[in-house]
């Protein structure tokens, strides 16, 4: 009887070889038999499932940004506006071997986008999702008394997420140390959130 193959999960391994290769390599080390040889499959199942490299490399960025996503929602148990918006923000800055692979591979593929309007555009799309998180929780913390009245929370939230993006690169070359990182952050938390 044949053997079943998630295509999914195949998707997702070739996903993952590609990711490991931009983190060695950058983006200039991708190429569909790398990948292939990187992933332990042959080239036509790496074609099978991606017809072109930029179909395989715009997968990889979201597959990247679903395992931040995933990671960020297993933080979201019923805990207070701040502490939720801290625990997003810390999942997304590199502090440990994990995030700071995935910032590098980040990195990579924001620079790519400044010149490639379909990778901005993949970028784009998940951005609106920090936004309307960041915006819900403050916008919860002022119906609790947590934030002031007179924060505009969709304001509040594009400069949260500019923080956290201003912290990602300094922190990822090592200008900034982890605790010079949480510090700034719980500085600024403390001010959006009347000290949490």
């Amino acid at each position: 009887m044949p053997r079943q193959v998630d295509h999914q999960a195949r998707r997702r391994q070739i996903a993952d070889a590609l990711l490991r290769i931009v983190d060695r390599e950058g983006l200039e080390g991708v190429s569909l038999r790398h990948v292939a040889a990187e992933a332990g499959v042959s080239m036509g199942s790496v074609q099978h499932y991606f017809a072109t490299k930029d179909q395989m490399m715009i997968f990889a960025l979201i597959h990247v940004h679903e395992r931040i996503y995933q990671r960020v929602n297993a933080c979201l148990d019923p805990r207070s506006p701040r502490d939720l918006v801290r625990s997003a923000i810390i999942e997304m800055l590199p502090l440990d071997d994990e995030r700071r692979t995935e910032a590098r591979i980040a990195l990579a593929f924001l620079a790519r986008s400044a010149v490639d309007p379909e990778y901005a555009a993949t970028l784009r799309e998940g951005y609106p999702y920090h936004a309307v998180f960041f915006a819900e929780q403050i916008r919860r913390a002022q119906q609790n008394g947590e934030a002031p009245a007179d924060l505009v929370p969709e304001q509040e939230a594009v400069i949260l997420f500019a923080i956290t993006q201003g912290l990602v690169n300094p922190t990822l070359i090592g200008h900034h140390t982890e605790e010079t990182v949480i510090d700034a952050l719980d500085r600024h938390l403390d001010r959006v959130f009347r000290g949490g």
